[in-house]
């Protein structure tokens, strides 16, 4: 077995997508050409982040690539001092991003950095509570701010009130200006997105780490369990859905929903009678904010919130309506959850041996508990509530370039970089300004038709899970406990997936994600519209899940991924419904095909194919 992954320079290009570099930033190119930059890409390993990117990057989709690339770094590097890691370095090759941890290699020097994190860290931990309030704040207020951009075509002469109320600012300028404040607000976002979430994995990593001294080899998945059960936001709009699935059923609407007809024709009939008017009402209640969560994981410009697309949420409505009527559970099982919790914390907390050992448990058992509630909840606030905004805005701007003749529909946009789109603009505003025949429509079709060929080809590219060269042992904690990258996962990544026996028996290894062994048919999913066909028990096999496919969540038996470590947002929410899950298997979607029979065990982290469809 080989001790390497493919070099990161010697990926073999893509036949017809040559000069594909140019959809993307030069920065983010692996550097053949450079000798310093090319012996540092060689000695690392770097891995397909598949955990956010399921699908290559539109080149305008790349902005959020960007933005947590610099906000985690710098707050890793320069702001809070993480004593034993850096930042995380970015290349994007045949338009899928990978990824690699940059550790701090001298003993000293992490040392150096200990007192520094200390002080700043500790002063996060001991006011969690206060300044996460403090971020609600702000973050909402920004919120109000994206809400507020408009974006509208230039007019044929100025308005008489910008000469007789000496505003003195053109139309021109106004676009170009409101154009750099939505970048820069998705940008800001992001600042406030790691704010605090480097420091709520380090303090997963301190209580792992900590539990793992005192109690040797216990299982991650135990581990777990002690910091599940906590209410938290991202679970709300699925609560919601719970609570429009009763008034359904109270109110005698219930059939209507299940007549599997149009949102927009069930919403028609309803407002035609009493009950329907009164939940109607109730759904405009639930829809701002709840609606705003993404069908997808909101990385990309066409994941669209169920706000967008009415039929989701309603289908999920309709699931939790069926399952209410045959008396099974649903939404999160939470006071099983917090029993089973509390039990398992009392019973290891009886093992313990000293006083000392005892205290530095509850200790870091007690802080992973207070950062909980803020590593799933900024998960709605920035990907699904933010960026469900944000898109819809980017093609409010779409129209006006349409409209400008520049190219002919307003989803071409998002192949454009967004310094290109700027450029594109200022082409714009300039010929409008002149009278002057603007340089982009003759220009930009060509190039976005060209675009278009080389994203199909992207998409059906396997990107290799890893290239360049792994290390002895994986230490880096965000990469074990958030992307599920280990030791053992390099080694299986490097011998790909082989058979268990000479039985025909295939097993795939991941991370345990949710406690549990369970047998059932694999569905294969590869988005939230595919969910409708999931059948009772079945085991959902997807590159990834979304907090907003909780409803088919009262459906199946157990769950598979390609990506993720124990604590992705995907292990989150299995154990948050109580499902055995296996993330990180690397392969699952690609080996495992629907209609498969297979085990998970969610505390061995392993996936058995026992009969092939």
């Amino acid at each position: 077995m080989t001790d390497k992954f493919m070099s990161p320079h010697d990926v073999p290009a893509i036949p017809g997508t040559e000069g594909w570099e140019r959809l993307y930033p030069y920065h983010y190119q692996f550097s053949k050409d450079d000798p310093d930059r090319a012996a540092f890409e060689e000695s690392q390993l770097w891995f397909y982040d598949g955990l956010h990117y399921p699908e290559p990057h539109y080149p305008f989709d790349l902005i959020w690539d960007e933005a947590w690339f610099l906000a985690l770094s710098q707050n890793n590097t320069r702001t809070f001092l993480m004593p034993p890691a850096l930042g995380i370095d970015h290349r994007i090759v045949n338009g899928h991003v990978y990824i690699t941890p940059v550790g701090v290699a001298d003993p000293e020097e992490v040392g150096r950095r200990v007192p520094t994190f200390m002080k700043r860290a500790g002063y996060y931990y001991e006011n969690w509570d206060r300044l996460y309030e403090d971020w609600k704040v702000k973050v909402n207020g920004l919120l109000g701010e994206l809400e507020a951009v408009k974006f509208e075509a230039l007019p044929e002469v100025e308005d008489e009130t910008l000469v007789f109320e000496n505003r003195g600012i053109g139309s021109g300028y106004e676009l170009l200006a409101k154009y750099d404040e939505l970048i820069n607000m998705g940008l800001k976002v992001w600042q406030y997105h790691f704010e605090f979430l480097n420091l709520g994995y380090a303090a997963y990593v301190t209580f792992i780490n900590t539990a793992n001294t005192i109690f040797p080899d216990i299982p991650i998945s135990t581990l777990t369990r002690m910091v599940s059960g906590i209410d938290v936001v991202m679970y709300k709009p699925d609560a919601e859905l719970v609570r429009l699935a009763r008034l359904a059923i109270e109110n005698g609407l219930d059939q209507l929903l299940e007549d599997n007809k149009s949102s927009a024709a069930v919403m028609t009939e309803m407002a035609n009678t009493t009950a329907g008017k009164y939940w109607l009402d109730e759904l405009e209640k639930a829809r701002y904010p709840w609606f705003h969560i993404s069908t997808g994981t909101g990385w990309y410009h066409h994941h669209s919130s169920w706000n967008d697309d009415l039929d989701v949420p309603f289908a999920s409505i309709v699931m939790h309506i069926e399952a209410i009527k045959a008396g099974k559970q649903v939404g999160r099982p939470t006071e099983k959850l917090i029993e089973e919790r509390e039990a398992l914390i009392e019973e290891y907390r009886s093992l313990i041996g000293t006083d000392a050992d005892r205290e530095a448990f509850d200790q870091v058992l007690a802080v992973a508990q207070r950062v909980f509630p803020y590593v799933e909840d900024h998960l709605f606030y920035v990907e699904h509530w933010f960026h469900s905004i944000f898109w819809n805005k980017v093609r409010e701007l779409s129209d006006v370039l349409v409209g400008a003749g520049f190219f002919k529909d307003r989803e071409d946009i998002w192949l454009l970089k967004r310094g290109e789109i700027r450029d594109a603009l200022w082409d714009h505003v300039t010929s409008w300004a002149t009278g002057t025949i603007a340089r982009g429509p003759s220009y930009w079709q060509k190039e976005i038709d060209w675009r278009k060929g080389i994203m199909e080809k992207f998409q059906a590219w396997s990107p290799p899970p890893a290239l360049g060269t792994p290390p002895d042992v994986v230490t880096e904690p965000f990469s074990i406990v958030l992307w599920g990258v280990t030791t053992s996962v390099l080694k299986n990544w490097l011998k790909g997936v082989e058979a268990a026996t000479g039985t025909g028996v295939e097993e795939l290894m991941g991370a345990p994600g949710s406690s549990g062994i369970v047998e059932g048919r694999a569905r294969v999913i590869k988005s939230a519209k595919e969910l409708g066909s999931l059948l009772e028990g079945e085991i959902l096999v997807a590159t990834t899940t979304s907090p907003s496919w909780a409803p088919a969540f009262t459906k199946i038996a157990g769950a598979v991924t390609d990506v993720g470590g124990a604590m992705c947002h995907a292990a989150i929410v299995c154990r948050e419904y109580g499902l055995p899950t296996v993330v990180g298997t690397g392969r699952g979607t690609t080996t495992i095909k629907t209609g498969d029979l297979v085990r998970i065990d969610g505390d061995a982290g392993s996936v058995t194919i026992l009969e092939r469809a």
